[in-house]
């Protein structure tokens, strides 16, 4: 049985940098989400994810956003932040799932082969940003394939999200994966649309839980 169910997954994160970074924000953001409707919560950071176990009951997916010198991929990127989720209780562990250079040189096959070994019961969801990178998750055995980094690579940097298309691609042609919608879903129409393509659930994030975002939004039309 799946930890995460079907539905709508709300992001609550905040770096470095923005405007509600390290101000114990993040679990107020999860309650309320929850309390409308959300069946899952994506956290980042160990601080925050033990915060939004203290308001909430539902599954969070755990993330470690960490930039290293030698690589771009920055969403859980080594052992050392697996350790860190795995050690915190994480039961949903988000890795970058693209096939660029990790830092230190570990592979994504090293790092899957790791976390089912240390931590069987843990599911891992697979960031991806192409068809490739997609299909290599479902060979590696994520439990969850998402659709997270479109549009957030160089090679696909400039893509029109949500890529309903691309989802719907992915959930024709791997019909057994659970296939999870993320990325640039600003309004209803747009959900309705990703949803319809039957993905298994669908993750939202700047559109609810980032007020600089949203008000930037905005204020554009006025600027204009």
């Amino acid at each position: 049985m799946a930890h995460l169910n079907r539905g709508l997954i709300v992001s609550c994160q905040a770096v470095k940098g923005e405007p509600l970074y390290g101000l114990g924000i993040m679990k107020y953001m999860a309650r309320a989400a929850v309390a409308g409707g959300a069946v899952g919560i994506r956290a980042n950071y160990v601080s925050d994810i033990e915060d939004i176990r203290t308001e909430v009951d539902v599954p969070i997916i755990c993330i470690i956003k960490a930039e290293y010198p030698d690589s771009e991929v920055y969403i859980t990127p080594t052992k050392k932040e697996v350790d860190d989720l795995i050690g915190c209780g994480a039961k949903v562990i988000a890795l970058d799932a693209t096939l660029r250079k990790r830092p230190g040189g570990v592979t994504l096959k090293e790092l899957v082969e790791y976390v089912r070994e240390n931590a069987p019961d843990v599911e891992l969801m697979a960031d991806c940003s192409d068809y490739t990178e997609a299909k290599n998750a479902v060979e590696l055995g994520f439990d969850y394939i998402g659709t997270t980094l479109r549009g957030y690579t160089s090679h696909t940097k400039g893509t029109q999200l949500p890529d309903v298309d691309f989802i719907a691609k992915l959930v024709k042609d791997f019909p057994d994966a659970r296939i999870i919608a993320e990325g640039g879903i600003w309004e209803r129409g747009q959900l309705e649309k990703v949803w319809a393509t039957g993905v298994y659930a669908v993750v939202i994030g700047s559109a609810i839980t980032r007020p600089k975002d949203i008000t930037k939004r905005f204020a554009e039309v006025i600027d204009k």
